[in-house]
């Protein structure tokens, strides 16, 4: 286990890169948030062009000599190394299928404000954004939250996606329902009065203690309107 690891991320939103710190945070990990250091934006930029195995973008983790992009790729090593998923093959790859999964309807929340291009802004694809955004509202986040909900329920009540063991997946979910929360209120209103289970997982991970000192640290950035969650009122239908 190498440490400290050093995590690249833009320095201003919780983006993508929260994902990484949450594990990170969650497994008491030594890390250094590179780029919110001063000149940090720099040493990101040009870690993206150096090394045999260049990420494509933000996030990515060097670990000692490793340089290791995406996000559900740095979990799967974090999960290993820090026993954030289960030790067997079938189970790893049970944990990753879900962060992919998550991974998707991260995606899809960005694609609400930028359904067009991600280099215009978003008062220059508003009518586009409100057509995504209401199927978003109205079929996606339904059927996401479903799909978690049950795997929470089935075949009986559970505290964790896998039992009464934390693992990054469910960090990850902690995080989809907070932004949720964040971009659409009502529509997460709705989606957790109809399943409880999904709040219930959210609370048990915000009271972790690694969990909860982080979320009460200046660590945590703020969402805000830079992120992958963004509050625009006029999508929250």
């Amino acid at each position: 286990m190498v440490q400290p690891y050093e995590l690249f991320y833009w320095p201003s939103i919780q983006g993508r890169g929260e994902f990484v710190r949450l594990a990170l945070e969650e497994a008491g990990a030594d890390y250094v948030d590179v780029a919110r250091r001063d000149g940090g934006v720099d040493l990101l930029m040009a870690a993206l062009e150096v090394g045999d195995h260049p990420s494509f973008a933000p996030p990515f983790l060097k670990a000692g000599e490793q340089t290791i992009g995406q996000v559900a790729n740095i979990l799967l090593y974090l999960g290993e190394q820090h026993g954030l998923a289960p030790r067997t093959e079938p189970g790893r790859l049970w944990v990753h299928q879900l962060q992919l999964t998550i991974a998707d309807l991260v995606a899809e929340a960005h694609d609400t404000h930028h359904p067009i291009a991600s280099m215009l802004y978003y008062e220059d694809q508003k009518p586009e954004a409100k057509r995504r955004a209401a199927d978003f509202v109205e079929t996606r986040i339904p059927k996401f939250m479903a799909y978690f909900a049950r795997l929470l329920a089935n075949p009986e009540p559970r505290d964790y996606l896998l039992g009464e063991r934390v693992s990054y997946a469910d960090l990850s979910l902690f995080q989809v329902i907070e932004g949720l929360r964040y971009a659409f209120p009502n529509a997460m209103k709705k989606v957790e009065q109809e399943h409880p289970e999904l709040t219930g997982l959210r609370d048990r991970v915000a009271a972790r203690p690694r969990i909860a000192a982080y979320l009460a640290s200046p660590r945590r950035i703020p969402f805000n309107q830079d992120g992958i969650f963004r509050r625009y009122p006029e999508l929250d239908a």
